[in-house]
């Protein structure tokens, strides 16, 4: 059989890589669960039709094809985001769930898009979202940011700074200084970072919006302070409009919750526009500290219309983390490493293979008390076994014969009964760190 030849856009970690990813996603469910989330998990395939309710998608999406196709087939495509499945699923099943409805999802998504870095076609996503019936208060978008927040500080990552804008403050603006279609210049000015400058303002011109007015949405996308003095500058533009007035209060709400709980990781920035049609109050987007030419690792915002049956509205707010797009990166640079391949803290070395089974012995009386251990593949000379330990990460190596266990970093080597004797806790596990640049 001929080498395969790699897919690009599917990432597949090595060993050690996906000890670096179990971890991330084993914090994110601690966390999550620490306040609340409960986990979800959604059919991968969707009706067409709704997943083009997000947006401008449409080139996206992975298309299912069937040989013999069957009835209820056609029309059905690989979901490239978690929140339109967590709609429908809501629609669904509201009247088994309780509201308001706190949910995490960890999940692949598919994207039909051209790999590069940081972009994949199939990838994880973890999300969380709060869902209630007809309203949804308001402190939601205050609380939502702050716990992923709280859970990236417990994650190996450089720091995370996540910037906030509001939809009402955006659309109040723009429609106040003449713009017929405000979601027109929403996704304009959604484009800055990509595009810059002269090409936005090219663009916002065929909207048939003045040379003064784009000047005033340019001049509203240049805002960005740590804090809620934004206000004061927006107010500063002269331009009025009560629903900008409503979006300016609630942004000015969350910036007063994150300068007490999360100093220096949320600031606003009134250029933060979130292209999708569906968003309707605050909107989050969080670059990583020395890797912010790779966008946004971490989005969502408030949608009041997405789940809707026409006789009830189920209002949420939900943001989603790029697992993948983060680890594609910090693996890639060696910013974050795994002490150990394996999870195995002990080898149990083999004296000879007539005596496997006094290993064996040893190696279940540490399993029993949660020690992850294996037993050498051979009954090779004690050096060759301890220097495929070594090579593994694997830290310590037990001498059945006389009862003795090795600490391979140390070389100290102590009598041990399996029964008793446990390694340091710091070994159970491997440990996942974040290298420091040099």
């Amino acid at each position: 059989m001929a080498r395969p030849t790699p897919l690009s856009g599917f990432p597949e970690w090595l060993p050690g890589e996906r000890i670096v990813e179990q971890h991330v996603l084993d914090t994110l469910r601690r966390v999550y669960e620490l306040h609340g989330f409960a986990s979800l998990e959604t059919r991968a395939v969707e009706p067409i039709d709704q997943l083009l309710r997000k947006g401008e998608i449409d080139k996206e999406v992975y298309v299912l094809r069937r040989l013999h196709a069957e009835d209820g087939d056609a029309g059905l495509g690989l979901h490239f985001d978690l929140t339109v499945p967590f709609a429908r699923y809501v629609l669904e099943r509201a009247g088994h769930l309780a509201f308001p409805f706190r949910r995490y999802q960890i999940q692949k998504v598919w994207r039909g898009e051209r790999p590069q870095d940081g972009r994949y076609r199939e990838f994880t996503q973890a999300d969380i979202d709060v869902v209630d019936r007809d309203t949804l208060a308001f402190h939601h978008e205050v609380d939502l940011p702050l716990v992923v927040l709280e859970a990236f500080e417990q994650l190996p990552f450089p720091p995370m700074v996540m910037h906030v804008n509001n939809r009402k403050l955006a659309e109040g603006f723009y429609r106040a200084v003449g713009a017929d279609d405000p979601s027109v210049v929403l996704r304009a000015i959604d484009k800055l970072d990509k595009i810059g400058p002269e090409k936005v303002r090219a663009q916002l011109a065929e909207t048939g919006l003045s040379a003064t007015a784009i000047d005033a949405c340019l001049g509203l996308a240049e805002i960005t302070t740590p804090d809620a003095s934004f206000a004061d500058r927006v107010r500063g533009l002269g331009v009025r409009d009560p629903l900008l007035d409503e979006g300016v209060d609630e942004l000015v709400r969350v910036l007063d919750a994150a300068v007490t709980r999360a100093p220096g990781r949320l600031v606003a920035d009134l250029k933060v526009a979130r292209g999708l049609d569906y968003y309707t109050g605050t909107v989050y987007e969080t670059v990583m500290t020395g890797h912010e030419d790779l966008g946004s690792v971490c989005s969502g915002g408030r949608y009041d219309a997405l789940a809707s049956d026409g006789k009830t509205t189920y209002p949420g707010v939900g943001v989603s983390i790029g697992v993948s797009r983060i680890l594609g990166r910090l693996l890639k640079t060696g910013s974050v490493v795994s002490s150990r391949s394996v999870p195995t803290a002990v080898l149990v070395a083999v004296d000879d293979e007539e005596s496997r089974s006094v290993s064996d012995d040893v190696a279940r009386a540490l399993r029993r008390r949660g020690i992850p251990t294996e037993v050498a593949p051979s009954a090779a000379k004690f050096g060759k076994q301890i220097r495929h330990a070594d090579r593994r990460g694997i830290p310590w190596v037990w001498f059945p014969g006389d009862s003795t266990v090795k600490d391979l970093r140390t070389g100290g080597q102590t009598a041990a009964d399996p029964a008793a004797w446990t390694p340091p806790l710091e070994d159970l596990t491997p440990c996942i760190t974040e290298e420091k640049p040099s």
